[in-house]
């Protein structure tokens, strides 16, 4: 038997056999069972508890009355089909110990949080492809928001900082898969940028803020790209010559990561086009793929049940972090405020967010300048009031 399933019936089996065991699970939720009956059968003893049921009323018992099971097991079955009482005494009998009601509730809650994450690493690798497919990036960024708030809030319950960690080793992700919609067309749009900005004056000033060779579908784009950069910080010029002869320092040509066929291919395909709307385009086609990237990832972490909860958390937050730089020179390309959404996952739920969540998530989205030493000091010198309105200062002798 699954050990995960031995732990839901052991809590459960705990509480039937000792009421009270439930003031000591209040950070276990129902959702957090694998099983609808398991559900169904601890909301429906919290929902006695709550009520003041004779078992958890009586102060001295020194026996649990067979009540408790049965109200249990008849207020469970008005939510779940197919429970029978004989179950109740099954759960009953999987529990070595009603002490250990806590232990076994936080390897309910581990299971709880690495399915927790996978099942959303799945929706926001459905959502990046969806996007791809129609040419956008809002739905992928609106799950990310709500990965990220259930993140918190189960690093919060597991009792742990959610703070983004790297792992020790990067974990296997399977099998490549297909490349997402519109890759051919955001290849052809990066020949296209790349011809633009080697034949026309100043076109590098539009994306070099922005755009990074990471963003190229083509990996020799990204090369090309990258040697186009480096000319143009270097305040070199820029044109076919200048970067055929970057390329060649660089072993570009010598490795066969590019030809010089292929490089005059690329700039005799300019023509007219901006290199800003070109770039756009190319960076939201680059930011669906960072988000399927990181579902990827993360759902490759969670599917190890050898790693623990908080280095789950930590490095799927970690993994997140491509995505959220992606996101800040999207919107910089844009023009869009870079303030990250807030309270997405509770506003799927229908549920606001603790006032605390919010303030949070405004403070970590907000970007905050901190002024140097000669700044504090004029304001401090600011801050002081006039000279006529200072105590006058006492004769020392």
């Amino acid at each position: 038997m699954n050990p995960l399933l031995r732990a839901e019936q052991a809590v459960l089996g705990a509480v039937l056999l000792d009421p009270d065991q439930l003031g000591r699970l209040g950070w276990l939720a129902p959702e957090h069972f694998s099983r609808p009956v398991h559900r169904a059968l601890f909301a429906a003893m919290r929902t006695l508890h709550t009520n003041a049921h004779p078992a958890v009323s009586t102060k001295a018992k020194a026996v649990v009355p067979l009540s408790w099971v049965t109200d249990t097991v008849a207020e469970a079955s008005r939510h779940v089909r197919s429970l029978t009482a004989p179950y109740a005494h099954t759960l009953i009998a999987a529990c070595p110990r009603s002490g250990h009601a806590p232990l076994y509730g936080r390897m309910v809650l581990e299971g709880a949080i690495h399915r927790t994450v996978t099942e959303h690493a799945v929706r926001l690798h459905q959502a990046a492809r969806a996007d791809a497919l129609r040419g956008d990036v809002e739905g992928a960024l609106q799950q990310a928001d709500v990965l990220a708030g259930v993140l918190g809030d189960l690093a919060r319950r597991w009792g742990t900082e959610p703070r983004p960690l790297a792992p020790a080793a990067p974990p296997a992700t399977g099998a490549a898969e297909p490349p997402l919609a519109g890759t051919d067309d955001a290849v052809e749009d990066e020949r296209f940028l790349l011809a633009v900005l080697t034949e026309r004056f100043g076109a590098m000033d539009e994306v070099a803020g922005w755009l990074r060779p990471d963003d190229f579908a083509d990996p020799a784009h990204a090369h090309l790209y990258q040697c186009l950069g480096a000319l143009h910080h270097r305040g070199e010029p820029i044109d076919r010559m200048t970067l055929l002869w970057e390329a060649q320092r660089r072993g570009l040509l010598a490795d066969g990561t590019l030809t010089v066929g292929q490089l005059a291919g690329i700039c005799d395909g300019v023509g007219a086009g901006s290199a800003e709307w070109l770039g756009e385009r190319i960076m939201r086609s680059s930011l669906t793929r960072t988000a399927a990237a990181s579902a990827r990832t993360i759902r490759a972490l969670a599917e190890n049940e050898a790693l623990a909860p908080g280095r789950l958390i930590s490095h799927a937050l970690h993994a997140l972090a491509p995505l959220d730089e992606a996101r800040r020179r999207w919107q910089t390309s844009t023009g869009v405020d870079a303030k990250t959404p807030s309270g997405h996952a509770a506003s799927h739920q229908g549920v606001s967010p603790p006032a605390e969540r919010i303030d949070a998530a405004r403070s970590r989205s907000r970007t905050h300048h901190f002024p140097s030493a000669r700044m504090a000091r004029a304001s401090a010198a600011d801050a002081r009031p006039p000279a006529s309105e200072r105590a006058p200062r006492r004769n020392s002798t």
